[in-house]
């Protein structure tokens, strides 16, 4: 068995020449891979580009605050951070914040001390064969997930229709369903609450009773039997889903939906406006007994429905930022694939914590569909 000493890594982050000779002496002899930074900007690259285990991170350094640079590398790295300072004042109100560390010495240190700290960090750490089971799990969760989507691009005459998916790191509940009927076609999107493989299966489960409703020609009847299956599965897992369920009359291009707590679909029109659909009700087995009324919108030549995942939202401040953002990187765009791929450019994968999954469904202008 390999030990998980052999493999660590970490990033010296510290202007003091002879302090971060130090710490680079005492953490080799620790059996980390030791690779340095004397400044903010510097050690957040060189953190960027090892991906280490473990950042000694000095408060004081001459280009970014130590506070600063500890956000910074929170939104990519999830190495253990000690941070340093030297004055002994600061300590009991650094340790008090939220800042993203996860221990905190104050100069002076004793070498003894830090290595003890270090120690403890690292018994805190899953064993190597626990984390290898997490990464399989997630691995397979990811699997499960992809294999709901869509296999094949739907041809629908005079509209364009594309979709895209990225899975966080840590694998929610995220997918979306389209299928082509003889009036059009019928989209499903959803959001398990969860992550990893329970909320997996949860969105499996989602998919196919929504599918086994889709010969049901009244949406209504379809989206109260198909609440109803999926709602005894969910009370089981004390869970609960978001969904977005449309049909699309291609011919008049009435579009008729029910929101079960999804929230982030959006009209957004061939003019430069944009209007948010409204939630019919909770999500689907959050309370016993809810329905969910139909609702409809037309889409006019040129207009577009946009459906997203809250991995999108989460990036913004307000819901209306986050509309006006959706118009500015659907509106003008070529094609349907084009606006779910600026959309999607919203919320970079360097810094998403969630899924992010959206649906464009465009309505060609007249003059491109003739």
């Amino acid at each position: 068995m390999v030990s998980p000493i052999e493999s660590r890594r970490a990033v010296v982050i510290e202007d003091d020449p002879d302090i971060r000779g130090l710490l680079v002496r005492v953490l080799v002899k620790q059996g980390f891979d030791v690779t340095q930074a004397g400044a903010g900007l510097a050690g957040v690259e060189e953190v960027r580009r090892v991906q280490p285990d473990l950042v000694t991170l000095d408060l004081n350094l001459p280009d970014l605050d130590g506070l600063e640079v500890c956000k910074l590398l929170r939104e990519f790295s999830d190495a253990f951070i000690v941070m340093l300072t030297a004055r002994a004042d600061e300590l009991d109100k650094l340790t008090g914040l939220d800042n993203g560390a996860d221990e905190y010495l104050s100069k002076p240190f004793s070498p003894r001390e830090l290595q003890s700290r270090i120690n403890a960090l690292f018994r805190r750490r899953p064993s190597a064969a626990a984390d290898s089971a997490a990464r399989s799990e997630l691995q397979r969760a990811t699997e499960v997930q992809k294999s709901l989507l869509p296999q094949e691009d739907i041809q629908v005459e005079g509209y364009d229709v594309a979709g895209v998916f990225r899975p966080s790191r840590n694998v929610g509940g995220d997918f979306y369903d389209w299928y082509q009927t003889p009036d059009g076609l019928h989209l499903t999107f959803a959001d398990a609450m969860g992550k990893g493989m329970g909320a997996a299966l949860i969105a499996a489960t989602v998919r196919a009773v929504m599918r086994s409703t889709g010969l049901r020609h009244d949406l209504d009847t379809a989206f109260r039997s198909a609440s109803k299956a999926i709602a005894a599965d969910l009370d089981s897992s004390n869970s609960f889903v978001t969904l977005f369920h449309a049909r699309l009359d291609a011919a008049s291009g009435t579009v008729s939906y029910v929101d079960a707590g999804h929230g982030l679909a959006l009209h957004v029109q061939s003019g430069g406006t944009v209007h948010r659909l409204p939630s019919g009700g909770p999500p689907v087995g959050a309370w016993a007994g809810t329905e969910w009324p139909q609702s409809a919108l037309d889409l006019l030549p040129g207009d577009s429905l946009v459906v997203v995942s809250d991995g999108v939202l989460d990036v913004f401040d307000s819901v209306e930022d986050f509309t006006d953002a959706v118009l500015r990187a659907t509106h003008n765009q070529e094609s349907a694939q084009a606006a779910s791929t600026a959309i999607l450019a919203l919320a970079p994968a360097a810094t998403a914590e969630d899924d992010v999954t959206v649906v464009v469904v465009r309505r060609l202008p007249q003059e491109a569909a003739a």
